[in-house]
């Protein structure tokens, strides 16, 4: 509950102050932590219930909230992290009418009878989910790259991770009903779920929210101008790779952190649609474009650092060559040129 007032009522960001979340994934996450806490309250009756039919229509009716809230608010803070697209929330209505339905049957007959079936859909439900998630994150991973320079603080395939970690809390709430380990299991996992949401929802940046960019304002066309274009496609297509040279590369563009694809289309004047499709045409990504600049930066400034004798450290290089975090660097590195820094910096040197 205190996860969920932090995420309604706080304005600020506790874990990353220069980070702004995407808003509508908060008020969602708040929805689910809320929820996850009432799923304690409305089973508390069966420590103070004598009867075990009383008790049993406690575990029901339990059965029955939980899967008209916590289940499907889980699933839509996990779509609310890809920020691709907005994706409609009815086929996760549509994918707990059966569970629902099921467990309002046990409710209205105060039996057990058909809870196994009901379970083995939601496991059947769970393995889908689980199915989507790749692919819908992988999916989510050629978009940012298309879109955006950097990806620090935008990858989330660790949403793949909770959706795990919700189909263990499954199983085991499923298959063991009782002993300490099933209570310990349960308080960990929560313990566990609950801070990592917390953390990452922080921690993800709003994709919306366009960053600053110092640009040449000569260079941005108007939307009349942008509507012109489209009857020039082919001509601003071949002129795409001199504009580039003109605005990104010679200026050093590059080196700005996080620029969009959108931003730097705009600034060299061509429609966005026709640079994504300069790039596809290449076979490379926008990310793998705006790295490569990065990378041959950083070997021009070794390159004048070793012959300047000057001390030399991979990292500050590559923080002057546009990169916020070394393990992209690195990564990034080895992609472009076959091997690590490290390896390339020591074979330079011999």
């Amino acid at each position: 509950m205190l996860a969920s007032c932090y995420l309604l009522f706080r304005r600020g960001n506790a874990f990353a102050i220069d980070i702004t979340p995407p808003l509508r994934l908060r008020r969602w996450a708040a929805a689910f932590f809320a929820a996850f806490a009432l799923n304690h309250i409305w089973y508390m009756p069966i420590f103070f219930l004598t009867s075990s039919e009383d008790i049993m229509m406690n575990d029901l009716i339990g059965g029955l909230l939980d899967s008209i809230t916590v289940f499907p608010l889980m699933i839509i803070v996990l779509f609310a992290m890809l920020q691709d697209r907005k994706r409609p929330l009815w086929p996760i209505a549509a994918m707990m009418t059966p569970i629902v339905v099921g467990g309002a049957w046990c409710v209205v007959t105060r039996s057990y009878a058909i809870v196994p079936t009901v379970y083995v859909y939601a496991l059947l439900m769970c393995i889908g989910l689980n199915i989507y998630m790749v692919r819908a994150l992988r999916q989510y991973g050629r978009w940012l790259r298309d879109n955006f320079a950097d990806l620090e603080h935008k990858e989330v395939w660790q949403n793949f991770v909770v959706l795990a970690i919700t189909l263990l809390v499954f199983v085991i709430y499923a298959f063991t009903s009782e002993g300490p380990v099933y209570q310990y299991a349960m308080l960990v996992i929560s313990a566990v779920l609950i801070g990592y949401l917390l953390w990452r929802i922080e921690t993800l940046s709003d994709l919306s929210i366009p960053l600053p960019l110092a640009i040449n304002e000569e260079a941005v066309i108007t939307e009349e101008e942008d509507e012109k274009e489209n009857t020039l496609s082919q001509s601003i297509r071949n002129n795409i790779g001199s504009k580039l040279k003109q605005h990104c590369e010679e200026p050093q563009l590059y080196l700005q952190h996080d620029i969009s694809v959108s931003q730097l289309a705009k600034l060299i004047g061509v429609n966005r649609s026709y640079l994504s499709k300069h790039f596809a045409l290449q076979g490379i990504t926008y990310n793998a474009y705006i790295n490569g600049l990065r990378i041959q930066h950083f070997v021009n400034l070794y390159h004048e650092a070793a012959t300047a004798h000057q001390p030399i450290t991979a990292h500050q290089l590559a923080y002057q060559s546009g990169f916020h975090s070394y393990s992209t660097f690195s990564a990034a590195f080895k992609q472009v040129m076959g091997m690590t820094a490290t390896e390339w910096m020591r074979l330079s040197e011999s």
